[in-house]
């Protein structure tokens, strides 16, 4: 099938997927995670070949590693895929059961969107987390996965349509997977069969996808984290918490990008925590008060508005709680920030006015993940204010329909005064 053959079919699809019923769509998903473990190999053997040609092509070492799956990724999948099956059914539940009049019931129950086309750069274990959540959630999925990962991604899908085609015939075409760049433009166009877009990669593919298309679009541009050390700040949960943030894996967008340290800490803990970012391998960028404390770079205005996704950390001495807050809005991203502080005050004010869809006391920005926030898993992480925002899992793919029960009632009898509404909420 050409991109429009597979997007008028995913279409048809979305209808019968709506109304699978929740034992089943747990069935599909857990033979999924039971066909990765019987082919780890094979998995391992096609992600092998797109390491391989990679290599060839001396692709960013951001995109490699993002590339590179293991065994131990495959288990993370697995149990991801497994979180996702136990998760209750989001189909169907019952948000308002309002009584317009005796005999009149209006509901809002939640429906899934229809298509979600999804357009993600070298990670293949993207495809796993976006198609279990969709299969979940009822929705069908178009997906778009980078050249890169061709092997891999093919590997992963047709696990997807093995388990499908082995669990029922309703499943049949929910699940599409197109190739080509010319693919992109093509689904973009399709506003009549897709109802929304998420892409996940870098800057400028957020950006091209954003500008290109009818289609309502779900996701972040940029992961500009930060992590503030305020003057309260315990000096060990300061090192501890900046240095997993920056270093446990810095290739993602809820790494940390900006320090901010409050300027009355700044000589005592900056030392111990440079050490300790520069035995990790971390080039630091600091402004002046920075550079006057601990070897580093001299920072430009450039640096607090770059995401790195590298082991590179910008470092800024502020004068307080306030002008933390203030750089954070000025030039983080709205996607994850965190406060390290014992002042019950500043971690509230923080955490009212950081204006991000994840705001973080005391922990590492690298909790802002769908797995770890119990999820099951994300099909991205979203900086809107409109429909869903941070990890987007199964709650996410879903909106809603009213549906209205009656026995014969009409307008004219309540527009007259023969009849008058209770509007009684009894939910």
């Amino acid at each position: 099938m050409n991109t429009l053959e597979k997007a008028k079919a995913a279409r048809k699809a979305s209808f019968k997927l709506a109304s699978v019923a929740n034992d089943v769509k747990t069935q599909v998903i857990l033979r999924v995670a039971e066909l990765m473990k019987e082919k780890q190999s094979f998995i391992l053997s096609e992600n092998g070949k797109d390491l391989e040609k990679a290599k060839s092509e001396n692709i960013s070492d951001v995109m490699y590693k993002r590339l590179v799956l293991s065994e131990s990724k495959i288990d993370g999948m697995i149990a991801s895929l497994l979180e996702v099956a136990q998760l209750p059914d989001p189909v169907g539940h019952v948000s308002v059961r309002r009584e317009l009049d005796d005999d009149l019931i209006l509901e809002k129950v939640s429906v899934p969107i229809g298509v979600i086309g999804i357009i993600f750069e070298s990670r293949p274990d993207a495809l796993v987390q976006i198609s279990s959540l969709c299969l979940k959630s009822g929705n069908a999925a178009i997906l778009k996965g980078g050249r890169e990962a061709q092997h891999s991604n093919r590997a992963l899908f047709g696990i997807f349509v093995d388990a499908m085609a082995q669990t029922d015939p309703l499943f049949e075409n929910s699940l599409q997977l197109v190739e080509s760049r010319e693919d992109i433009g093509e689904l973009l166009a399709m506003d009549e069969y897709v109802d929304l877009m998420i892409p996940r990669g870098s800057n400028d593919l957020v950006k091209y996808i954003q500008s290109n298309t009818r289609i309502p679009v779900l996701g972040h541009a940029d992961g500009i984290c930060h992590v503030f050390i305020d003057k309260d700040a315990d000096p060990e949960i300061a090192v501890s918490v900046s240095v997993d943030s920056k270093c446990q894996y810095p290739a993602v967008c809820n790494a940390m990008e900006t320090l901010l340290i409050h300027r009355d800490v700044a000589k005592s803990i900056l030392p111990a925590l440079a050490a300790k970012m520069k035995s990790n391998g971390v080039e630091l960028r600091g402004d002046d008060a920075t550079c006057a404390i601990i070897e580093a770079t001299v920072a430009t205005e450039e640096d607090w508005k770059t995401e790195y996704n590298d082991l590179i950390l910008s470092v800024r001495v502020v004068d307080s709680l306030e002008a933390a807050i203030d750089h954070i809005n000025t030039y983080g991203s709205h996607h994850t920030d965190a406060i390290v502080s014992r002042d019950e005050s500043a971690c509230r004010i923080f955490l009212g006015t950081v204006d991000s869809s994840s705001a973080l006391v005391n922990c590492s920005t690298r909790f802002a993940d769908g797995f770890r926030y119990g999820l099951g898993a994300e099909v991205g992480i979203s900086t809107n204010k409109i429909h869903a925002r941070g990890p987007v899992g199964l709650e996410g793919l879903l909106i809603y329909k009213y549906r209205l029960v009656g026995k014969g009632n009409i307008v004219a009898d309540y527009a007259s005064g023969k009849r008058r509404f209770t509007h009684k909420d009894v939910l």
